[in-house]
């Protein structure tokens, strides 16, 4: 058993809740900028700490007028968006407890999440949410207020409440402790019935505190400016909800983006201009993949090829140095590494607003290659691990030895222990109190002040952990060899072609894979090869489609023994989606769902 521990940050203890450094700013630095907020014209429009204090306050007054009391649990069904943390904030002030729920989840979903978690009311972003809502409110007797954003909830809240006064919000806020509370988080449910995770409001002091200590100065562009992020992660899902209570308690100005489509976000990053940004593996590597489309468009695939190489053994010599084992890049790379700096490193900062040298990245493993070229580039990107349960991160990597590939040490205050067999157990102020109404459930992973994750890792010699897979996710071929698939996925997903990658062959005789692949990146292949478009039907018999993706299987296999490599593999017509029932709403994959819905094609591999 192998456990390493970091020593926890002097800090001040914690005291009273979350809404607290609302009330505090609003008091000591009035004229703050504290958010951005889009006007109906999409203009950015500055919000003062005063300024949000008010409207905090006023909400809060028209949660208690209509019903909302002390540990009273409201959900929240929508997307990222302002009113999420003013509500979130507003419902902290009064000492209730706010249930996210993601946008997109099906009736039978929501209704288990607000039975389960005895909601009282809920606030939705629109209609479509309403529908959903009203669906299953006959099974929901608890349930006795609907409000929805976009039909002018705040603005009936505000009139509401406007004949309480002011210390009816401070009396409720006064009374919440560190214990109290804070939210109720369902898990992604990958194996089965989401659980709700009881996260209180010590627990997330204790993880955005030490977050902006540890990590203070990468929230900068340069020393002493404006520390800013644009939010576009889903406010439903925990690392979104860290960014927010760090961004308010560490006085960054926080903007909301409700669309991760490029599309939609690409112009609010260059109209924001975040200092840093958090973000999930999957936005890097679209930054990445349209860089390299627009290189190609333009002719210009060897120089941008040369330009990653030349970001890539930069970093690494620069990763070398961290550590004691080189004297970093060479005078001669340092001249390649300037050469393509306007040209190309420049280029890719503008695509994520032009002022972000930091970025943060976690929910699922980044490869180690994008990380590289990242940092080259000038986005250093610390990746780090957490759970729900962990309140979102419980390692990263550190600002000054970012070790490239592994998710970093445990932050501040963190114990991390390798169990007998490979399993990630986590220990710190963080750790959530246990699962909602499932005492079984909570016994199973909380063991002497340890939670067992459930990941399987390793520590290396400086206590950086990687990550090599998940305990229910092992694969035993029918010879009795153990697979585990994530390596063989991320390794086959690093194609430029390849969307979402599933490993099968659990009791088969060897390993196999489906594949689907990115429809954007694969019509821009096929018009630089000079092919017509193709019907999804005809991409799947594509022989040069097929090629391509086999190059990838084959890289990927390089990284296993050969029991383990991908024998053989399909390409899909359609990806994965969560309205198929077949991606959780963080984006991971239900195995056994995809296995089902395709057991055709599984079955197909094998004969």
């Amino acid at each position: 058993m192998h456990e390493f521990t970091v020593p926890a940050l002097p800090a001040a203890p914690h005291v009273g809740g979350l809404a607290d450094a609302v009330f505090a700013h609003a008091l000591d630095d009035p004229d703050h900028v504290a958010l951005g907020r889009k006007d109906k014209d999409g203009r950015w429009r500055d919000v003062t700490s005063a300024g949000f204090r008010d409207e905090v306050l006023r909400l809060a007054k028209g949660l208690l007028a209509q019903g909302v009391r002390f540990g009273d649990r409201v959900a929240i069904m929508s997307r990222t968006r302002y009113e999420w943390t003013l509500f979130d904030f507003a419902l902290w002030s009064i000492g209730a407890q706010p249930v996210p729920v993601y946008p997109t989840s099906s009736a039978e979903q929501v209704h288990w999440m607000l039975h389960d978690a005895e909601v009282s009311a809920c606030l939705v972003e629109h209609e479509d949410h309403a529908m959903t809502v009203g669906s299953v409110i006959d099974r929901l007797p608890r349930l006795k207020r609907l409000w929805q954003l976009d039909a002018d909830a705040v603005e009936e809240l505000f009139a509401a409440g406007d004949g309480l006064h002011d210390e009816m919000v401070h009396r409720h806020r006064w009374a919440v402790t560190p214990d109290s509370v804070a939210t109720v988080i369902y898990t992604s449910g990958t194996t089965g019935r989401p659980k709700g995770c009881v996260l209180t409001h010590a627990n997330f002091m204790f993880e955005a505190d030490t977050v902006l200590s540890r990590w203070e100065p990468v929230f900068h562009t340069k020393s002493g400016d404006e520390a800013s992020t644009l939010l576009f992660l889903p406010l439903s899902h925990v690392f979104g909800r860290m960014i927010e209570i760090a961004a308010i308690r560490g006085r960054v100005k926080l903007g909301h983006q409700p669309a991760l489509q490029a599309s939609a976000l690409l112009p609010d990053l260059a109209a924001f201009r975040p200092s840093f940004i958090l973000a999930v593996p999957y936005i890097f590597e679209k930054v990445y993949g349209a860089a390299r489309r627009k290189a190609e468009t333009e002719g210009k695939t060897g120089p941008f090829d040369k330009a990653v190489e030349v970001a890539v053994r930069y970093a690494e010599a620069q990763e070398q140095r961290a550590f004691g084992f080189g004297p970093g890049p060479s005078a001669a790379l340092r001249v390649q590494h300037q050469f393509f700096e306007r040209a190309v490193y420049g280029k890719v900062r503008e695509a994520m607003g032009g002022r972000v040298r930091h970025a943060m990245s976690g929910g699922s493993a980044m490869d180690r290659r994008l990380g590289l070229f990242f940092a080259g580039a000038g986005v250093t990107i610390y990746e780090g691990y957490g759970l729900t349960e962990s309140s979102a991160a419980a390692t990263a990597n550190p600002p000054e030895r970012t070790r490239y590939g592994t998710v970093g040490r445990p932050i501040p205050g963190t114990s991390v222990r390798i169990a007998e067999d490979s399993e990630v157990w986590l220990r710190g102020g963080h750790v959530f109190a246990g699962y909602l109404n499932d005492p079984q459930a909570s016994g199973a992973v909380l063991r002497d002040g340890w939670f067992a994750t459930g990941d399987l890792g390793a520590l290396d010699e400086d206590g950086y952990l990687t990550i090599t897979g998940r305990k229910k996710e092992i694969l035993v071929t029918s010879g009795g060899k153990s697979v585990s698939p994530q390596t063989l996925e991320e390794r086959v997903r690093a194609h430029p072609l390849v969307a979402q990658c599933i490993v099968v062959g659990n009791d088969r005789p060897y390993v196999a894979a489906l594949v689907t692949v990115d429809r954007e990146a694969v019509d821009h292949w096929l018009s630089v090869q000079g092919k017509p478009l193709l019907k999804p039907a005809e991409l799947v018999r594509d022989r040069d489609l097929e090629t391509e993706i086999r190059r990838a299987v084959v890289a990927a296999n390089t990284s296993v023994s050969q029991a383990e490599s991908i024998r053989t593999f399909r390409i899909l017509a359609h990806p994965f989606t969560e309205e198929l029932g077949l991606l959780t709403p963080s984006l991971k994959l239900k195995r056994k769902a995809i296995e089902t819905a395709y057991a055709a094609e599984v079955e197909a591999l094998y004969r």
